[in-house]
């Protein structure tokens, strides 16, 4: 069976689309997406092309929209691109800029189905990207979530060629005569995904030829998996969770003693309210010894035990979301994003100059507990680079940062002092210097 084929009869298999859809192609430039789009042409299905470009590779940059440009128009296509300001972006939010380049291009494509009549995004993400997502979630740590890969359908977003490896789709771009352009950031092992591409796999691949093959069918099992579990905990809910007033409350008595009770409160507290595992481990923990007061933060919501009970309710404008950071742990979430903590010699680190949303601290000038909550009116700190305090309010309009950025501003603290207004700037204080010995990495990512 040919991938044209293979490519119409999955489409159909998992409903992601019709012949009478509309269909938005997100179109990058490279092998993947320039197969998808002529795969989808060549099937006889209605497409517009969409193309970002998103300033971050100069003249590559520029090339990838001509090629783009130019196949559309070969191909009879309606065609949108559209350039975007990434570095402005990243610095007016702080996001990295995966996060941020994601953020534009799917807020684009919604604004594209609105205003152009699609009802259908397709992305082309394949088997091996489907993989390597496996492999990023197992060593950050994760339930079996996310261990099934990349959903195929997520809403108006479709994935038709989750069923092809790597291999297929170039293959096929080869005999076909398809033009794509290589984007050098791939080569680079910069990124974690990439370290997995460039490094994990092909080892693995070494020891088992068919790795591909035989991964694709783990994760389909490990969907289904999931599927039977989501089923499985919707109704337990319906047992051990009542909502009392603006509160949700997870009764554990409620739940059968046979069933494995914090895998059971961890798949509650993340299907509905979107809790990460070690947050919820740390709050069994409490639940186990009858622990009060602390509290336990996802995006939007605020957790704690109270009488064997755990009570659920939406963060408060006013809640100032304060969390301990155990440094002898390598993470901490907290609002949308995760900070990634790493305990280093100075003598391994090879660059101060470090994007902000990463912290550089001299780690002897630190005393514990650090504590990462919302800045406050009077908060004060000596940005890097000054001699005098500065009013964290003052730095945040001076910064030019949004209304709607600034409730979301989080400050981590040593006692009483703060040593990073997170993602943006470290106190001049705890900087590193000629006498600094131990340093603390702390990375901040968005969550997806």
């Amino acid at each position: 069976m040919t991938l044209l084929e293979r490519f119409e009869r999955y489409i159909a298999e998992h409903k992601l689309a019709t012949k009478e859809s509309r269909i938005l192609l997100t179109v990058s430039g490279g092998v993947d997406s320039m197969v998808m789009m002529h795969l989808f042409v060549r099937a006889g299905y209605t497409v517009g092309i969409a193309h970002c470009n998103f300033c971050l590779r100069g003249t590559e940059s520029e090339e990838d929209e001509q090629l783009v440009a130019t196949e559309a128009e070969k191909l009879g296509v309606a065609h949108y691109n559209r350039r975007f300001d990434t570095k402005g972006e990243m610095a007016l939010t702080g996001e990295s800029v995966q996060m941020a380049a994601r953020r534009l291009r799917y807020t684009w494509f919604a604004e594209l189905c609105a205003t152009e009549g699609y009802d259908t995004i397709a992305v082309a993400h394949h088997a091996d990207d489907s993989i390597e997502t496996f492999f990023i979630n197992l060593l950050r740590g994760t339930g079996l979530k996310g261990l099934t890969g990349i959903n195929v359908l997520n809403g108006k977003v479709v994935r038709p060629l989750i069923f092809a490896s790597r291999h297929e789709i170039k293959e096929y771009a080869k005999s076909n005569h398809i033009p794509y352009r290589e984007d050098s950031s791939n080569r680079s092992t910069k990124y974690l995904r990439n370290k997995i591409r460039l490094g994990i796999v092909p080892r693995l691949r070494e020891i088992v030829p068919q790795f591909t093959a035989i991964m694709s069918s783990n994760i389909d099992r490990l969907t289904e998996t999931q599927r039977f579990i989501n089923h499985a905990i919707n109704k337990i809910a319906r047992d051990a969770v009542e909502q009392v007033g603006r509160e949700e409350i997870i009764y554990p008595e409620r739940i059968d003693p046979g069933f494995p009770l914090n895998f059971v409160i961890y798949e509650l507290m993340s299907q509905s309210y979107g809790f990460r595992g070690d947050v919820v481990d740390s709050l069994c923990e409490a639940l186990k010894a009858g622990a009060t007061g602390r509290r336990f933060y996802s995006k939007d919501w605020v957790a704690y035990v109270d009488r064997g009970r755990i009570v659920i309710s939406r963060i408060e404008a006013d809640d100032e979301c304060e969390v301990a950071v155990n440094l002898a742990k390598t993470k901490v979430h907290c609002g949308g994003y995760v900070l990634y903590l790493e305990k280093l010699d100075v003598d391994a680190v090879e660059e101060l100059r470090v994007p902000e949303h990463i912290a550089l601290l001299d780690l002897d000038t630190l005393t514990e507990p650090l504590t990462l909550r919302k800045w406050r009116e009077g908060d004060r700190f000596v940005p890097l680079g000054m001699t005098d305090e500065k009013k964290v309010s003052d730095f945040l309009i001076d910064s030019k940062v949004s209304m709607a950025e600034k409730q979301h501003q989080f400050v981590l603290t040593s006692g009483e002092e703060i040593v990073w207004l997170v993602g943006r700037r470290i106190d001049n204080r705890n900087k590193i210097t000629s006498h600094t010995e131990n340093v603390l990495r702390i990375t901040k990512e968005w969550l997806q």
